[in-house]
């Protein structure tokens, strides 16, 4: 039996040479919902997010955090490896959140107040608590 597209039915996919062949992704983007709202979510996302109050420290806190940075001073050519957890601002909102970061000490620039390790700079009056190797003479607050 003969049918009505016997005559094309095996002939080779059509490509253009004029246009480029679309890729799969622009194709399935062509079908993807439309947002009216753009970055509404993201809106709502923001608003529903809290961020955590900078922690005052007690005396006795900032005095043990003094002579822990002083005593890094000291050891600063040993570029130590130690824990910082510092307060880093939010952007959008009024607090921010803690932070713990692992890494070698490169500087303490005590003229801008800044710590300098290898990957970031941390404002000295945004530090909490200093930890490692290093400070196991001094107690823990």
């Amino acid at each position: 039996m003969k049918g009505l597209y016997d005559d094309i039915i095996n002939m080779p996919h059509h490509e253009s040479t004029v246009h480029k062949h679309m890729s799969i992704k622009d194709r399935a983007a062509q079908f993807s919902p439309f947002a009216a709202l753009t970055g509404y979510g993201d809106e709502i996302v923001e608003s529903g997010r809290s961020p955590d109050k900078k922690l005052e420290l007690t005396q006795e806190e900032m005095n043990d955090l003094n002579m822990r940075l002083q005593l890094l001073e000291m050891h600063i050519q040993e570029k130590p490896q130690i824990f910082v957890t510092y307060f880093e601002q939010d952007l959008k909102k009024s607090g921010g959140k803690y932070i713990t970061i692992h890494d070698s000490v490169k500087q303490l620039d005590e003229v801008n107040r800044v710590l300098v390790l290898k990957s970031i700079k941390i404002p000295i009056n945004n530090i909490y608590k200093l930890e490692g190797d290093l400070f196991s003479q001094i107690s823990q607050y």
